[in-house]
């Protein structure tokens, strides 16, 4: 607000200026000084959405990744992903709370589209859209490809706004298809789409200049967790057997150590947590004493961690943690491990 405060006390003396230097001998009088500031504030309103619509363009992309059919990720640019957006949705929009029932027509990129454009490998029964703070939703593959389930970039012909769900919106024709609430209810629409990841990626964790598979996971020593998961995306709320390698186990297998002067960060697929703003970030006395683990199967049968309960690799932390480590995030998708001073 102050920005912007600033940025219209400016305009308005910067007009009034070049008309005093043009030689008025008069004071503006107020009907003059408000149109001044109208137009000041319109042009200020102008380049912040001009901004902000070049900011989105340049660095919101969609990334497609998992089980694709040529097992490869794939990104689709800002640019690419408008010029994809040729369906449109009629619907309610049940987090625009002020209108519940009101209709909006919605315009974006049909899933479906998306999966006949990269398409998928035999078995995969599921995508999972994961957002810019973390939020997870997943659809089954067979609804997205029978209904018009769409990632809108727009709603009533203008970009969403992003306290309104955009850049990128999943979006669900309830009032078309109600009986797809009865499914995906109004929790599955989620905010600030990042990736869209068809089925579950390949395990693979880079550790340094070093990257682990799922098979060299497993070959390190394992621990077992029985606890409540950390965060709620299709985990029950119960104690669940949660199997992986501490994270001083891989840095030791990575040939890495760590000084009581660094810490080692985690980097998940969220974009959230590849901020170097906000790190997720351990210090070497919690990494040395308590179990901080990289999960990658649960249950007593040990089964992979499918992605839309934020595998196949996520970060745990052991009830013998402490403080500020005990209290922080479960990173889900983790994909990286740095150390930093």
């Amino acid at each position: 607000m102050v920005r912007l405060n600033n940025w219209k006390t400016w305009a308005v003396l910067s007009l009034g200026i070049t008309i005093c230097l043009g030689g008025c001998t008069q004071k503006p009088t107020d009907e003059q000084l408000e149109v001044w500031r109208r137009e000041a504030s319109d042009r200020n309103v102008q380049i912040m959405a001009d901004n902000a619509k070049k900011r989105q363009q340049r660095e919101w992309n969609l990334l497609i990744q998992g089980q694709t059919a040529t097992g490869k990720p794939a990104t689709v640019s800002w640019q690419e992903l408008v010029e994809l957006a040729t369906t449109e949705v009629e619907t309610n929009d049940p987090n625009h709370v002020s209108q519940v029932s009101q209709m909006f027509n919605f315009q974006g990129i049909s899933v479906a589209s998306l999966l006949k454009k990269f398409g998928y490998q035999p078995g995969t029964t599921e995508v999972t859209f994961v957002c810019y703070d973390a939020y997870q939703v997943t659809v089954k593959l067979q609804d997205l490809l029978t209904y018009p389930i769409i990632l809108a970039i727009a709603r009533d012909g203008k970009p969403i706004q992003r306290d309104q769900g955009g850049p990128i919106y999943l979006v669900f024709p309830h009032s078309q298809y109600p009986q797809l609430k009865q499914t995906y209810n109004d929790s599955m629409w989620a905010f600030y789409v990042s990736h869209m990841v068809i089925g579950t990626e390949t395990a693979q964790v880079k550790v340094g200049n070093r990257e682990f598979n799922l098979e060299e996971l497993d070959k390190l020593p394992q621990v077992k967790l029985l606890q409540p998961v950390g965060y709620r995306a299709w985990w029950p709320s119960t104690p669940i057997p949660l199997h992986g390698v501490r994270i001083r186990d891989l840095l030791a297998a990575a040939n890495l150590q760590v000084s009581d002067a660094e810490k080692i960060v985690v980097k998940g697929k969220p974009p959230i947590y590849q901020s170097n703003l906000n790190p997720i970030s351990i210090n070497a006395a919690d990494i040395r004493e308590c179990d901080l683990i990289l999960a990658t199967r649960w249950g007593e049968d040990k089964q992979p961690i499918p992605a839309k309960m934020g595998g196949p690799v996520t970060l745990a932390v052991g009830k013998n943690c402490k403080g500020k480590t005990q209290a922080m995030p479960w990173v889900t998708f983790v994909e990286e491990l740095s150390i930093q001073p």
